[in-house]
Order: structure tokens, then C-alpha cells, then sequence
């Protein structure tokens, strides 16, 4: 693996190993895994506390909501409804030239269809502005302190996986005690839905919809439809892309995102996701950051971290989901 600590698709010859039978970047692990906070159902970041009232918070931030932790100033808090039904995972090299391995279905077939529940992705990614709003009322530790330097409306990074789940769990309960909360939200939430990282699958759907695209707009590269191959972040949402699936923002580039699927082979089966947890594993990301290439920003690429890795390329989105 490489010393920056997260494990993309493929690198070049001198970088390849195997890991569980699939190429991956040289890196070192970063930090323990701590798994079994998770299967314990705990917040990972329960244990340490300091007090956030230093945190600095905007007052008022255009396109989001001061009275709900900056949130987006939309019907459903910038959640955005994925309707159930199949789409295609994966990736055939075949129509797809610059398809990494990782990303083939099985052997003798290069895509799966996977039949997805209705779920809603939060239309950006967690800015730095709405992580801030998290820090200062729970007084959750920020370890890697470049984490609330960037603008207030560009995408938090410099979080771990632990950090992400920690936020999707005050946030959930944030909402579902506060009278500003949307009823519609309020509704989902007392029936049983639940803020969380979104599975591999969600991502994947969310990103490119049903007609099976390259890029969440259409099936070539283009440098006015993501940030990529350029030197930071931007402003969640600040490109636009008119034809990308259900609206959503930076699903390619910007930063990469955690997802709460381990990182295994494929086929994909969301009920194995707990397998091999108390053994060494990684996290799936997804979508490629502000400083990758055409190839590493397409909707159906798989990158993977440890679960403590803090990078300046790593962020995260929500989705509610049973």
C-alpha cells in the first residue's frame, strides 16, 4: 500500500501486491481497526470528548440553513430520493477501456444487476461548515486539525471512517428531536429509517443511474462536470452537471467518499458486509478526488481505506436508509 494509507484500484507495475486476491495500492495500515465499535452498535467517537465551544460555526452560509446545523436550505435538507429498482454494477473493459479489475463482476461475466430499496443521498458532500456544527456540540475530537481550515462550504476531509460514523449518529438523533426538522424527515426517521454512510451499492446507483453511464453524466470524461486533476476542493455543488443522475453534486471528484461496505470482491452481496470484520480490512470510498485522473473519478471505480485513515482527499455524504 502507499504511505499516504488508502488503497486505490490499481497504481502502476512497481506499485501492484495482492491484497484478498485483488490489486491494490502499497500502503501501510494507519491506525487499529475498530471494529468492534461497530458491531457493538457504539459511537466510535464517544470515548473522548473536549468541549467545541471554539469551534468556529458560520452564522449564515448562502444555499444552507442556520437553524439546522447548515444543512442545505432545501425541502428535504438536500436529501434526495433514489426510487428502488435494478441498475447495472461493475464495469465490462470491454466498453469501458480504462475499467480496473476490482471492478469486474465475475470472471466469465464483467457486470451484476443489483435490485436496490429506495433510499436518499444527500444531494452534496458534508462540508466543512456542517462537520464544524457537529464538533462544537458534541465536542467530538478533531485529530488531524486541517479538517475545519477549509472554507465553510467546500467538503470536509481530513476525517476518519470513525469520525463519518460518529457524524451520521449525532446527526440522526439531531434530527429526529428537532422541531425544525422537515416532517417529511421527521416521519422517515420515527418509522424506523436511519442516517448512515451510504453501501457500495447506493453509491454506485446514485452515481450513474439505470443506463449503466461511465460518469454519473454520460460515458466520456469531462473537465466541466467534476473537479479533477487540479490542486484542492471546491465549493460543494460550485460545477454543475445538468445530466447528471437525480441531481446530485460531485459524485466524481472533489474528495473521495467513505461508504459503510468493507472492501471485498466482487459479486456484491450487502449481506456479507460483516463478513471477515474481525480480521485486517479496509473500506470502500468511492467517486475519486480533486486530485485524481479521468480514471479514478468514474462512477463504478472502487478505492479503499483503514477505517482510521485521515487524508486532505477523503470526505463523505449520507444517505437515510432502512
Amino acid at each position: 500500500m502507499r504511505a499516504d494509507g488508502v488503497a486505490l484500484s490499481e497504481t502502476n507495475a512497481t506499485e501492484k501486491r495482492m491484497r484478498w486476491g485483488v490489486p491494490v495500492a502499497e500502503v501501510a495500515l494507519v491506525a487499529a481497526v475498530w471494529f468492534s465499535l461497530q458491531l457493538a452498535g457504539s459511537d466510535p467517537g464517544a470515548t473522548t470528548r473536549r468541549p467545541g465551544t471554539d469551534v468556529p460555526v458560520p452564522a449564515e452560509l448562502p444555499g444552507f440553513r442556520s437553524d439546522a446545523w447548515l444543512l442545505p436550505d432545501e425541502p428535504l435538507l438536500g436529501f434526495v430520493e433514489i426510487p428502488s429498482g435494478p441498475f447495472t454494477m461493475g464495469s465490462d473493459s470491454a466498453e469501458d477501456p480504462l475499467a480496473y479489475d476490482v471492478e469486474r463482476w465475475l470472471a466469465t461475466q464483467p457486470q451484476g444487476i443489483v435490485d436496490v430499496p429506495t433510499f436518499y443521498i444527500g444531494r452534496y458532500e458534508v462540508t466543512v461548515a456542517q462537520y464544524a456544527a457537529f464538533v462544537r456540540e458534541t465536542g467530538h475530537v478533531v485529530v488531524d486539525p486541517t479538517a475545519l481550515q477549509a472554507p465553510p462550504d467546500h467538503p470536509v476531509t481530513g476525517v476518519a471512517w470513525t469520525d463519518a460514523v460518529a457524524y451520521t449518529r449525532w446527526l440522526e438523533r439531531a434530527l429526529a428531536s428537532s422541531a425544525t426538522t422537515p416532517s417529511a424527515l421527521s416521519e422517515l426517521l420515527r418509522t424506523g429509517w436511519r442516517v448512515a454512510l451510504p453501501s457500495e451499492a447506493q453509491w454506485e446507483k446514485a452515481a450513474r443511474g439505470g443506463d449503466g453511464r461511465v460518469y454519473p453524466w454520460g460515458d466520456d470524461a469531462r473537465q466541466d462536470r467534476a473537479v479533477f486533476g487540479v490542486r484542492g476542493t471546491a465549493p460543494v455543488g460550485s460545477v454543475a452537471c445538468p445530466e447528471c443522475s437525480y441531481g446530485l453534486a460531485d459524485m466524481s471528484g472533489n474528495v473521495w467518499e467513505w461508504t459503510r461496505s468493507p472492501y471485498q470482491p466482487y459479486p456484491y452481496d450487502e449481506a456479507d458486509d460483516r463478513a471477515g470484520l474481525d480480521t485486517e480490512a479496509l473500506w470502500v470510498m468511492r467517486g475519486g478526488a480533486f486530485n485524481d485522473t479521468a480514471q479514478n473519478i468514474r462512477a463504478a471505480g472502487r478505492g479503499g481505506a483503514d477505517p482510521g485513515a485521515r487524508r486532505p482527499f477523503i470526505g463523505f455524504r449520507l444517505v437515510i436508509t432502512r
